[in-house]
């Protein structure tokens, strides 16, 4: 078995707070699902929409992460899979597109 990274990406939060409990319920019955099969490494965590961006030689701060709202990375999970295109399967249930998101699946390299 090989370690994937799902980076989420973008998607609407809920207008409503009425809303977000059963937004955060999918989440959980998909990573509860996956974790049920034993391919869940680490569920990860939801990240904070601001940061800062810290680039080149020179190290230069500025605000970010991206300067765009469908490129910002809003979370995380590592995953255990036998390939790349089990994995991508997997990710197919993140409730993620329901809003929008993105699931990018990245192989953890091995050093």
């Amino acid at each position: 078995m090989s370690e994937f990274v799902f980076l989420y990406r973008g998607g609407q939060r809920p207008d409503s707070p009425d809303l977000m409990p059963q937004m955060i319920q999918k989440w959980m019955t998909w990573l509860k699902d996956l974790g049920a099969k034993g391919r869940l490494k680490d569920t990860g965590q939801a990240l904070e929409l601001t940061g800062k961006l810290v680039r080149g030689r020179q190290k230069s701060v500025t605000d970010g992460p991206y300067a765009e709202t469908k490129e910002i990375v809003v979370g995380y999970s590592v995953v255990q899979a036998k390939d790349i295109a089990e994995a991508v399967e997997f990710s197919l249930g993140c409730p993620i597109f329901d809003t929008g998101g993105i699931v990018e699946v990245r192989p953890v390299m091995k050093m």
